[in-house]
């Protein structure tokens, strides 16, 4: 907003020149010559000086001028503005006929007055300067001076007047306030053992009537070599322990439950005596589970297809028991034809075995973190993740990246997704931030929680909704959240600003 000058402030700083301080030799007119600022302001490119000029019962002698000079003056600079001219009537004349005999080049060099008035009878009134110039950012500190020239031809001394401005009025630029948010992030709580498990799922192919795994045959080279890449890369952590491995066997829905019982009972139980030739895991350590049919499999399948009659076929899996004829139903349904295309398109990819490795990883000291981060982040905790990034200054990029990296190792944690949210909100990634506030459902971080979303909708200027959830954070204790109230009352005022601005 512009601080203009107000015309009662104007009167008090109002500039008389009275003809009385003139000595009578000296005088080129008779009656009052008042000078009254008006403005001396920037806005925008451009820098306003406004006078008027009050004249009472003025007459110039015919023979003399009088000019009135505005000059601006910095620390650094000074600048001649267009000047006033008040001519009696011969010296008027004479102004006219010396610009008539000018040659063009002459009259290219001449500087104009602002304003030359003829002045040959008493007369009284107001002559307005309204003068506008480029701002350069000299002016900044200048001040505006008025030169009176008696003689009005330019040869006399001049003599300075009063500061008529003692500084230019500088346009306040209005531009939408970037707020500074007060972030909060969650301290993980220190697990005492680290226990984790991975697992792998393979489709083996057997050979007809048959349960044991032949290891080139057909596909199996590739299904193994998952299981074996899984289980090599923590056989080769010397941080890692591995106390248990859960084989599962499954087998698809066509045939009889008993056979498909024992089906997926093989299949587990190959996988075990095949890793078994492999590795040299206590036999204890194994555990073998068996899945029977895959009807989980066929639903989980079925949500990923494009199938005719898919809402029937899921209708009657989640309708009709096993014992009381699932199968037999789903081969009747339209003449068998969605049973026969599940057969051949979806039943293959549901006879496989998976392997679960459950282990424990060591904990580790904060400068074992540092270097465990660098090469394997996944054998860290979140609490020795949160311990390394409070090892770089707060919102650096080392410090975002480490809870980044711990929400993609645990996605479903709260607490991961809570501070990857707030590292996204110190680099005003909206997006990713509120795709991470939208996974917090605990009331436990409840403070962070409601102060992130406020947060979140400050910087979406939800004003009113951002200040209810900074208020709860508030409330709840969290201290940052008042600092955060106090950017939402500066963002709203300057809002408001530029509001009515622009009107």
């Amino acid at each position: 907003m512009k601080r203009n000058i107000q015309f009662i402030a104007l009167a008090m700083m109002a500039l008389y020149l009275n003809v009385n301080e003139v000595m009578a030799q000296e005088r080129s007119y008779d009656g009052t010559i008042r000078i009254e600022p008006m403005r001396l302001e920037q806005s925008g490119a451009l820098l306003h000086v406004d006078l008027n000029i009050i004249l009472d019962d003025v007459k110039v002698k015919s023979t003399r001028g009088v000019d009135f000079i505005p000059q601006l003056i910095s620390s650094s600079n000074t600048y001649e503005l267009p000047r006033i001219s008040i001519k009696g009537r011969n010296e008027y004349l004479a102004y006219e006929r010396r610009l008539s005999v000018m040659s063009r080049r002459e009259k290219e060099s001449y500087r104009l007055p602002y304003l030359v008035e003829r002045n040959s009878k008493k007369k009284s009134g107001v002559l307005h300067y309204r003068y506008s110039l480029p701002y350069e950012p000299w002016m900044a500190d200048a001040k505006l001076n008025v030169q009176r020239d008696e003689c009005g031809c330019g040869e006399s001394t001049l003599m300075n007047v009063e500061y008529a401005f003692d500084k230019v009025t500088l346009e306040r630029m209005l531009v939408p306030y970037v707020i500074t948010p007060y972030l909060s992030y969650v301290e993980p709580m220190v697990e005492e053992i680290k226990s984790r498990d991975v697992q792998a799922e393979c489709f083996l192919d057997f050979v007809v009537n048959k349960v044991d795994i032949r290891p080139e045959y057909m596909n199996n080279p590739k299904e193994l070599a998952k299981i074996r890449a899984m289980i090599d890369d923590l056989k080769n952590d010397v941080n890692v322990n591995v106390k248990r491995l859960d084989i599962i066997g499954y087998a698809s829905p066509e045939g009889t439950l008993e056979t498909n019982k024992r089906l997926s009972e093989g299949r587990a139980m190959a996988l075990r005596n095949y890793l078994a030739t492999q590795y040299d895991f206590p036999k204890n350590q194994y555990h073998i589970q068996f899945g029977g049919e895959n009807w989980e499999g066929l639903v989980k399948a079925l949500d990923t297809i494009e199938m005719d009659d898919k809402a029937e076929v899921l209708n009657i899996i989640a309708n009709i028991p096993i014992e009381k004829g699932r199968e037999t139903t789903l081969m009747k349904l339209h003449g068998g034809e969605p049973y026969r295309f599940m057969l051949k398109h979806i039943f293959p990819s549901l006879r496989v075995a998976i392997c679960k490795v459950s282990y424990d990883i060591k904990n580790f000291n904060l400068e074992e973190a540092k270097e465990v981060i660098k090469r394997r982040p996944q054998n860290l905790s979140l609490n020795e993740m949160f311990m390394v990034a409070n090892t770089y200054p707060k919102g650096s990029q080392e410090f975002i990246d480490i809870f980044e990296t711990a929400v993609r190792i645990y996605p479903g944690s709260e607490i991961a997704n809570m501070n990857a949210a707030t590292a996204a909100l110190s680099r005003n990634d909206l997006v990713s931030a509120e795709r991470y506030l939208e996974r917090v459902k605990s009331e436990d971080y409840s403070p962070e929680y409601n102060n992130a979303m406020g947060i979140l909708l400050l910087m979406k200027e939800d004003y009113e909704s951002s200040e209810k959830y900074l208020k709860i954070a508030k409330e709840l204790g969290l201290d940052v959240a008042k600092d955060n109230l106090d950017e939402l009352a500066k963002k709203k005022a300057n809002a408001d600003e530029i509001k009515k601005k622009g009107k």
